[in-house]
């Protein structure tokens, strides 16, 4: 059952290839490798010692998309090509509404024009914008506050429109919360390009000694310690979500929206303790002070896709911290040292 998935060198796309070829599905993977690099496609075949096809292509060539699609008999697509940076779309907004908004469209295109309709789309909590309250149910208000989450509620719009236009499409729109950590093996993670907008790879930067000290946005929120509280999961975790919601599409029709978080919000201060637990190393944090458009809780009602698709968050905490240094510690410059060295062998 060949599964395309664009965007699978990505962080969240290549541990979903990982579960993906472990389950005995087989993946064709479409990646331009903008935020990405192609050594994480090596470890997932390393990781899982499955083959699989791999194209570096963009959404937005449609010529090189309706090749790839008239090559393989591609079942459905599981869908995480795009930006993602909340700061750099502040400051892009045309590139981020092009790459995101008409690269899913174009993909969509292609899908139809080839008679494949189911889809699993990765969109974002980012679609809630500021919450009246915690948690998070699918049916509460949709906003954004920025042109990335405006891009992906743009995109959950135009899949309703699709489906309603054609019963025959069935898609799952998976609402990630905060993805942390990483595979077992340390052999892939989160690899961000320059300095990270994520609390977790900013913490082990600065844990690795290759950032000064960590800025904690905030300590006067309506919260336990005052510091922001976030739902983390960990990324293996959300990865097997995609196979639960794979399922769902293969035995439904229509779109159905769900979010994959634990329901546990942890805070900052939560976080970096928990964190210099499981990897006894120190963390030097200065407090900073809010950061505008920062809410001071935001967390998962997960019980929509516990009862629809069987799924829910496994791991804890720790083992999230813990996974998260192991990638860090054994790779200090991400998957660039190892590209380095290969290149340095082919000269």
């Amino acid at each position: 059952m060949p599964i395309l998935v664009t965007g699978g060198a990505g962080y969240i796309g290549s541990h979903t290839c990982v579960e993906l070829l472990n389950a005995g599905y087989e993946i064709i993977v479409v990646d331009n490798f903008s935020n990405s690099k192609p050594e994480a496609l090596k470890r997932v075949g390393e990781l899982t010692g499955k083959r699989f096809i791999s194209y570096r292509a963009d959404l937005l060539d449609r010529e090189e998309l309706e090749f790839i699609f008239t090559r393989h008999r591609i079942e459905a697509v599981i869908h995480f090509a795009g930006f993602k940076a909340v700061g750099e779309s502040v400051r892009m907004p045309l590139e981020y509404y092009m790459n995101n908004v008409a690269g899913t469209i174009a993909l969509c295109q292609a899908m139809a024009k080839f008679g494949i309709k189911k889809l699993v789309f990765s969109s974002s909590a980012t679609v809630y914008g500021v919450p009246e309250k915690v948690p998070i149910s699918e049916d509460f208000p949709l906003s954004a506050m920025n042109p990335y989450g405006r891009s992906k509620l743009m995109i959950e719009d135009i899949l309703r429109d699709l489906a309603v236009s054609d019963t025959e499409w069935s898609i799952g729109i998976l609402r990630y919360f905060n993805p942390i950590g990483a595979h077992k093996s340390g052999r892939i993670g989160e690899d961000p390009n320059g300095v990270p907008n994520n609390l977790m790879p900013y913490i082990t930067q600065v844990a690795a000694g290759k950032l000064n000290r960590l800025s904690v946005f905030g300590d006067d929120y309506d919260t336990p310690d005052g510091t922001g509280v976030r739902d983390y999961i960990h990324v293996v975790d959300l990865a097997k979500g995609h196979l639960k919601a794979l399922e769902k599409i293969f035995s439904s029709t229509g779109v159905e929206a769900y979010n994959l978080g634990t329901g546990r919000g942890y805070s900052v201060l939560e976080m970096i303790a928990a964190f210099i637990e499981a990897s006894g190393m120190e963390l030097p944090y200065t407090i900073v002070g809010r950061r505008p458009g920062d809410v001071g809780a935001c967390f998962a009602d997960p019980t929509k896709a516990g009862n629809e698709l069987g799924w829910t968050a496994d791991k804890g905490i720790a083992e999230m911290c813990e996974d998260a240094w192991r990638w860090q510690a054994n790779n200090p410059n991400g998957y660039e040292e190892e590209s380095i060295r290969m290149e340095q062998v082919r000269s």
